[in-house]
C-alpha cells in the first residue's frame, strides 16, 4: 500500500510539472506516466486486475471528479447559455447516435452489428472527460462563454450518453421494444427525476452547511451532498420500492450530482454576495446620515460584518481548492489504473476498427459542431460560435474512464464484446493524444485572437 502511494504522488507530482514547465496537461503526463509505471513494475496489476474492478474504482471516484469541475459552473452561466448547452448535450449526442445507425453497416460490414449493439459502442465512445478540457483550457486565455460551452458541454454530455447506452442500448439488447414515445418517456423522467433529486440533496446540503463554520465540516458536507445525489439517483427503485413501487428504474447519478453541487454552491455564493451588498448599502447610507462623519462604533461593526463576510468567502474559495486537490488525485489514480487496464495486444489487431471509429467519431462530432455554430448564428437566444470556436469545440471531445464503466455492463455473452473493449481503450488513447495535441497547438497559435475575444466580454463575466 505505502509503495502504491509513492507511486501515486509520484507520478502526480511529475504531471504537473511537465504541465508547469512545459505546458503539457495533466491528463496526458499522468497517462503517460502511468503507462510507463505499470510497465516498470512488470505489469504488476496495483489498483485493480480487470474491467469490473476498475468499474468499481471508477463509480467510487466519479462523483468527486464531478463535484469538483461542477464548482466551476454557475447558475448565471446555464440560464445564459441553457439553450446552447441543450443542444450541445442533448439534441448533439443524439443526432450523433442516429447518424451512427446509418453509417454503421458501412464501417462495420463484417460484424453484422444490431441495432442495439451500434447504439450502445456509439454512446460509449460519445461520452466525453471533462477532466481533460478543463486542464487544457486552464492554460490558456480563453473567452469565458467558449469556456462554458466546452466545459458545461462535458459535463452534461457523460449524463446523456449513459442514458442512450443504459435505457436504450442495453434495454434493446436484452429484447426491450424501443419506440419514439419510449425514449421520450424515459429520457424526459430520468433527467428531470434526476435533476429535482440533486437540488433536493444540495438544499440539504446547505441546510447542514448553515450549521457550522468549520472548513473541513463545510468540504465535507459538499461531498456528502454530491455523493448521496449520486447514490440515491443509481439506486433510485431501492427508494421507490421502500414506498411499496415495485421498480427497477434508476437515476442519472452524474445528473443528480452535478445539481446537487451547483445548488450548494450557488446558495452560498448568493449568501455571500447578498451580504456584501447589504454592508455596503450600510455604509453608504450611515456615511450620508452622518455626512461622511463615521463614527468609531459604526466603523468597527462594518469592519467586523466585512471581515465575516470575507472569512466565509475564503472558506469556500479554499473548499473549492480542496476538493480540485482530490479530484487531482483521484484522477491520477484513475489513469494508473486504466494503465493496467491496456491490452497492447487486443489493441494491436483490431487496430483498424480503432482507427475507422475514432476518424467517424471526429467527423461525426465535427458535422455536430459544425451544425451548432450554424444554428447559434441563425439565432438571438445563443451566443455566436465563429470557425475557432467551432474547431476548438470540435476536438474538446477527450474520452475518458465512463467510457470503460460501461463497458462493465455490457453482459458477457456478448458476442462483439472483445472488439467493442479494444474500441473504447483505443479511441480513449487517441482522442486523449491527439485531440489534446490538437487543442494546444490550435489555441496558442490562435491565442492573440481568442485573447481579444476574451477582453471583448467586458464585464459581464468579471
Amino acid at each position: 500500500m505505502i509503495i502504491t502511494l509513492i507511486m501515486i504522488a509520484s507520478i502526480l507530482f511529475f504531471a504537473l510539472q511537465l504541465e508547469e514547465k512545459f505546458k503539457v496537461p495533466s491528463p496526458l503526463g499522468l497517462i503517460a506516466l502511468s503507462f510507463v509505471a505499470h510497465y516498470a513494475f512488470q505489469k504488476a496489476p496495483i489498483m485493480t486486475g480487470d474491467p469490473k474492478s476498475f468499474a468499481i474504482l471508477v463509480t467510487f471516484l466519479l462523483p468527486v471528479l464531478l463535484i469538483s469541475d461542477s464548482l466551476e459552473l454557475k447558475l448565471r452561466d446555464l440560464k445564459t447559455h441553457g439553450s446552447s448547452l441543450l443542444y450541445l448535450s442533448i439534441v448533439a449526442v443524439s443526432l450523433s447516435i442516429i447518424m451512427a445507425l446509418f453509417i454503421a453497416d458501412w464501417l462495420f460490414a463484417d460484424y453484422q452489428l444490431s441495432s442495439a449493439g451500434i447504439v450502445i459502442l456509439f454512446a460509449m465512445v460519445l461520452a466525453t472527460d471533462p477532466v481533460s478540457v478543463v486542464s487544457i483550457f486552464s492554460k490558456f486565455e480563453l473567452p469565458h462563454q467558449l469556456k462554458i460551452l466546452a466545459e458545461g458541454e462535458s459535463l452534461f454530455n457523460d449524463a446523456t450518453a449513459l442514458i442512450a447506452f443504459v435505457f436504450i442500448g442495453l434495454f434493446a439488447l436484452k429484447g426491450g421494444v424501443i419506440t419514439p414515445v419510449y425514449v421520450a418517456e424515459i429520457s424526459i423522467a430520468v433527467i428531470f427525476c434526476s435533476i429535482i433529486l440533486g437540488v433536493g440533496i444540495g438544499f440539504i446540503g446547505l441546510i447542514l452547511m448553515k450549521t457550522t463554520e468549520n472548513r473541513i465540516a463545510e468540504m465535507m458536507i459538499l461531498i456528502l451532498a454530491g455523493y448521496s445525489a449520486f447514490e440515491l439517483a443509481e439506486h433510485f427503485y431501492v427508494l421507490l420500492n421502500i414506498f411499496g413501487g415495485h421498480s427497477h428504474m434508476h437515476l442519472s447519478g452524474i445528473l443528480a450530482t452535478i445539481f446537487a453541487t451547483i445548488t450548494v454552491n450557488h446558495m452560498m455564493n448568493k449568501g455571500i454576495e447578498s451580504e456584501g451588498g447589504k454592508i455596503n448599502d450600510e455604509v453608504i447610507l450611515e456615511q450620508e446620515v452622518l455626512k461622511l462623519d463615521t463614527s468609531a462604533g459604526i466603523f468597527t461593526t462594518v469592519s467586523e460584518r466585512v471581515k465575516a463576510t470575507l472569512e466565509e468567502k475564503n472558506r469556500h474559495l479554499r473548499n473549492k481548492e480542496d476538493v480540485q486537490l482530490l479530484a487531482m488525485v483521484a484522477n491520477t489514480i484513475l489513469f494508473i489504473a486504466m494503465a493496467e487496464m491496456i491490452d497492447l495486444d487486443l489493441l494491436w489487431n483490431y487496430r483498424f476498427e480503432i482507427l475507422i471509429m475514432f476518424a467517424a467519431t471526429t467527423v461525426i462530432r465535427g458535422a455536430m459542431m459544425t451544425i451548432f455554430a450554424w444554428v447559434t448564428n441563425k439565432t438571438q437566444k445563443m451566443v455566436d460560435v465563429n470557425h475557432r470556436w467551432t474547431t476548438v469545440l470540435s476536438f474538446a471531445g477527450i474520452k475518458g474512464g465512463l467510457s470503460i464503466v460501461m463497458l462493465t455492463m455490457i453482459p458477457a455473452s456478448f458476442e462483439h464484446l472483445e472488439m467493442f473493449k479494444a474500441i473504447v481503450i483505443g479511441v480513449i488513447m487517441l482522442s486523449t493524444f491527439v485531440y489534446a495535441t490538437v487543442l494546444i497547438l490550435y489555441i496558442d497559435k490562435h491565442q492573440a485572437a481568442f485573447l481579444v475575444e476574451k477582453n471583448s466580454e467586458g464585464a459581464l463575466y468579471h
